[in-house]
């Protein structure tokens, strides 16, 4: 660890306002930690895994927890007023670093203001934005006030390459060090071929995506029974959305076993002869665990008519991107139809080809993957330490 040798005491400003970039935050602050000892002063941003790390949160991220375009611009005073309150305390603060995660909307906002009031911070965004599927002109704007990008997908620093964005590095997923708690024992494999399968139904961890997936969700169920399909359906869900998820399925012909908390979500996958999913992160879950999977995405028209004219990805859903192949089905908007779904339900369902093809590129994750053993943490603290030892050297 020699090589990581920086003087302290080092401060270091991390900006989080999802649960997701606060799980990130925390485990990066910790290893941050590990490395340099107690002299490290910590600020900025984040939930309650990075507040247990020892930060004081300048604001609660529950206030940035906006979703729905009437929504924001309600919201927008708020919102902007944030933005400014947080690249002020990076600008006062004068830190040996700056580290976004996630969340461009709000953290690249305020990357450009500290980048325009002090260059001499180095800033790094963990979690690099979509440049590979919309707007892709972001990868070179961001040259301008991000030093180095930390990719949680393998082709993303390709991507930047191509688009001349900044330095990207890959430093891995966090579901890579979750494989344990994802891959089924012996006689949880066994169930995922015992009848009746267990089918994972996953409509989306939004209310708006409650409301728009449910229908469709409950008639997919319909038609295969009707179809003499007997099937297990277990729903995962959060435990604020259980009231909406109950409401749903009240009037659903067949019921699902409704259970809340990532450890039960965990154990149905690991159980799951198959999934029907709303396209996200949760689809590279699934093909991490070996779960087959029929996808869909069903959004308002706005969002609909603006996702044709800018998305520029031949698939939306995340692990057929990842392993550089359509193996897995998408249905979207107008084709998300029980009529659609239930069929190419039964071929995944059933011993085909189809089911085939998919399990044969999931086993192609552990290598595509592959971070040689370290963590994503481990990987991320590599170059933040990286960045802040190149200012010192300015």
């Amino acid at each position: 660890m020699a090589a990581d040798v920086v003087q302290t005491p080092r401060k270091i400003f991390l900006i989080a306002t999802e649960p997701s970039g606060d799980h990130l935050g925390a485990a990066l602050m910790k290893e941050l930690r590990r490395r340099l000892g107690d002299d490290i002063a910590f600020a900025g941003i984040g939930g309650r895994e990075m507040e247990g790390q020892g930060l004081a949160s300048l604001f609660p991220i529950g206030d940035l927890a906006i979703v729905g375009l009437a929504a924001i611009v309600r919201q927008l005073p708020m919102l902007l007023r944030h933005i400014r309150e947080a690249a002020a305390a990076v600008i006062e603060a004068r830190p040996d670093i700056l580290v976004i995660i996630d969340s461009p909307d709000f953290t690249h906002r305020v990357a450009r203001r500290v980048r325009k009031a002090d260059p001499s911070i180095p800033i790094v965004d963990y979690v690099s934005p979509t440049i590979w599927a919309w707007r892709p002109g972001r990868a070179r704007a961001m040259t301008h006030y991000v030093d180095h990008v930390l990719a949680v997908l393998p082709f993303e620093p390709e991507e930047h390459r191509k688009l001349g964005g900044p330095a990207c590095t890959y430093i891995g997923h966090p579901l890579i060090e979750r494989l344990e708690t994802l891959r089924p024992n012996a006689q949880e494999a066994q169930r995922r071929d015992t009848p009746p399968p267990v089918l994972v139904l996953l409509p989306g961890s939004r209310r708006g995506e409650i409301r728009h997936h449910m229908p469709v969700f409950g008639e997919t169920l319909a038609a295969l029974r009707e179809q003499g399909m007997a099937i297990e359906p277990v729903l995962p869900t959060l435990p604020h959305l259980l009231d909406a998820v109950n409401e749903a399925v009240a009037q659903w012909p067949v019921r699902p076993r409704i259970v809340t908390g990532e450890a039960e979500k965990q154990a149905a996958f690991r159980s799951a002869r198959a999934a029907l999913a709303k396209s996200g992160t949760v689809t590279l879950e699934l093909a991490l665990a070996g779960v087959p999977m029929v996808t869909l995405y069903r959004g308002g028209a706005v969002e609909a008519f603006i996702a044709r004219r800018v998305v520029r990805v031949s698939s939306i859903i995340l692990a057929n991107l990842v392993i550089g192949e359509n193996v897995i089905p998408e249905f979207h908007q107008e084709e998300c139809t029980a009529r659609a779904l239930a069929p190419a339900l039964l071929e995944i369902l059933d011993d085909t080809p189809q089911r085939a093809r998919q399990l044969t590129a999931f086993a192609q994750l552990d290598r595509i993957m592959d971070t040689g053993g370290r963590s994503p943490s481990e990987r991320a603290a590599d170059v933040v330490l990286q960045e802040m030892r190149r200012r010192k050297s300015k």
